[in-house]
């Protein structure tokens, strides 16, 4: 996408007369359809979705379809993944009862990852997390899992109970407490874990694709040359800085997710 819109200004220079800065706007963010099905249009960010499932799957299965004793090769790059996810973020934060949920919240950091780094990759160069949809759509998953751990281990009415009313607190504060508790749980935590996961892409992009055409844009034989090495050097920058992001990212959304699951399983109060 970064190189389209820098194709796209190859005609516009910051020294041609009447041209004005081709600034990106929210339409780097739609994609002609690559083929449709009646009303349904598959997108390139549904490709990028696709393949990166396609790579989590096969590397992992690689990993361990035939394990051995002495891990080599692949299954040791697997494992390591695997314990880091376990032993700094389940454990950490659930305990050792939350291994069993380790597979969740293994491929959840490494499909929010490799999403992420479809921003940087040749060709792709688009975060598919930077639509709303997809944070979306993982963080609904996260939203039912967390619910249904609860309503299984405290019960319904108890579940409601300890998030609601937590024990010690004057009972006329509870008119207030209540719907606070009861909004910040079911609500403004999913709307807040897919913004901040979509947000941060978003910005990201849109950063990187702006300094890019920049650099284009100012490119001219006097000191707009100065100013397009800014520029790019500036696009590098973000480019490294978007990189430590997005396995941020993946780690902050993996992280709370392990944090809610923990919340479930027994009453926080």
């Amino acid at each position: 996408m970064v190189a389209a819109d820098v194709q796209l200004a190859s005609s516009c220079h910051l020294f041609d007369d009447g041209c004005g800065f081709p600034a990106p706007g929210l339409d780097i963010f739609e994609f002609k359809p690559i083929f449709s099905i009646g009303s349904f249009d598959f997108t390139k960010p549904m490709l990028l979705c696709l393949i990166s499932m396609l790579i989590v799957i096969s590397f992992f299965w690689a990993s361990f379809s035939k394990p051995k004793l002495v891990p080599r090769g692949i299954q040791n790059v697997g494992e390591l993944g695997y314990l880091f996810v376990r032993d700094q973020i389940s454990r950490e934060t659930i305990g050792k009862k939350g291994d069993k949920f380790v597979p969740f919240l293994v491929s959840m950091f490494f499909f929010v990852w490799i999403m992420n780094l479809m921003s940087i990759i040749p060709i792709a160069q688009f975060p598919v997390t930077s639509r709303i949809a997809y944070p979306v759509s993982i963080v609904a998953m996260v939203w039912l899992t967390y619910l249904y751990l609860g309503i299984k281990h405290q019960g319904f009415v108890g579940y409601f109970k300890n998030m609601m009313f937590p024990p010690g607190l004057p009972k006329w504060i509870y008119v207030l407490l209540a719907p606070i508790e009861f909004l910040s749980n079911i609500i403004v935590r999913p709307f807040t874990l897919a913004v901040r996961l979509f947000a941060n892409m978003f910005a990201g992009h849109m950063l990187i694709v702006t300094f890019s055409v920049a650099a284009w844009y100012l490119l001219g034989p006097t000191i707009g040359a100065l100013y397009s090495a800014t520029s790019f050097v500036v696009v590098v920058a973000l480019t490294a800085f978007e990189l430590l992001i997005q396995g941020l990212q993946a780690y902050i959304i993996t992280l709370l997710t392990a944090s809610y699951i923990s919340s479930s399983l027994e009453s926080e109060h």
